[in-house]
């Protein structure tokens, strides 16, 4: 069988499973199996597949058929211009979170923390850009922090990043000048409505703490400021709806130089507030 002729067999098979964009999916698939590049399919297309690869493009149609996630079947996400590994231990890395990156990069920093860093996407992001930056990343999940660790490897990043099983900033000690946090923010009535690829294959903690979507926040909000240095950011993402709420929070820390970012669709995504100068103190640390 040729290449072309399994991608013009899988796309019906996906579009009949009602997963939207099947001609991109199943590329994308087909181009994993065959070891390729996405961008370079269309010139293997007149290859012939071999058995295992015929076997293994049924497979991996038959998952996405399923709602498996693009990204679990490859194992790989594309972020901030670097591949990561994912799994279903690990929230998927979306596009809306390199909003977030690139506010942490827009200045300059030395000691970083990335709470519930999932995939390290975030904190190697940053740190890959910022050469003379360590950092740690924190995480509920064993099973998470091992993939954050083989993806610090793989991007040659380990000399620079740590990781640490915490509860939020429970096992952090130190101060940071800035911390960053992609926390669960869905609330507990909104789960129903997500799409199946997300709903049934991501993990639910990753997603939600249940009741408003806010825990998360509070928590973060009464324990940060303490792992702030003087001057020190906080950068958190936030649902479209969540700005007013999550700002309070902070303000009600002492935070100051609050705002709201949106997103390339201007929904409200990141919310940047800072840590005052410590009373009686000249520098920041």
């Amino acid at each position: 069988m040729k290449a072309q002729d399994a991608l013009r067999a899988a796309i019906p098979q996906l579009t009949a499973a009602g997963i939207d964009n099947a001609p991109r999916d199943a590329r994308l698939l087909l181009a994993h199996v065959m070891g390729i590049a996405a961008d370079r399919l269309t010139l293997h297309l007149p290859d012939s597949l071999s058995p295992p690869a015929q076997a293994a493009y049924a497979a991996a149609i038959t998952a996405r058929s399923n709602r498996q996630p693009v990204s679990q079947i490859t194992g790989q996400r594309q972020f901030w211009g670097r591949s990561f590994k994912v799994t279903q231990d690990t929230l998927d890395p979306r596009p809306e979170t390199e909003i977030l990156v690139a506010e942490a990069l827009s200045l300059p920093f030395l000691k970083m923390l990335d709470l519930g860093t999932g995939t390290g996407c975030i904190l190697l992001s940053c740190l890959a850009d910022m050469p003379m930056a360590s950092g740690t990343g924190s995480d509920l999940s064993a099973k998470a922090l091992d993939v954050a660790q083989e993806n610090a490897t793989t991007l040659n990043l380990s000399a620079r990043a740590k990781f640490i099983q915490s509860d939020w900033c429970a096992n952090i000690q130190g101060r940071f000048d800035l911390i960053t946090c992609n926390p669960p923010y869905i609330a507990a009535d909104e789960m129903p409505h997500l799409s199946p690829d997300v709903l049934h294959w991501e993990p639910h903690a990753a997603l939600t703490p249940g009741g408003d979507g806010l825990d998360a926040y509070r928590k973060i909000a009464t324990q940060a400021p303490a792992r702030l240095m003087a001057q020190g950011r906080l950068l958190l993402e936030i649902g479209p709806t969540q700005s007013a709420a999550v700002t309070a929070l902070l303000q009600a820390q002492g935070l100051i130089n609050l705002r709201t970012l949106a997103d390339l669709d201007g929904r409200d995504r990141v919310v940047c507030a800072e840590k005052p100068q410590d009373p009686g103190r000249c520098g920041n640390l």
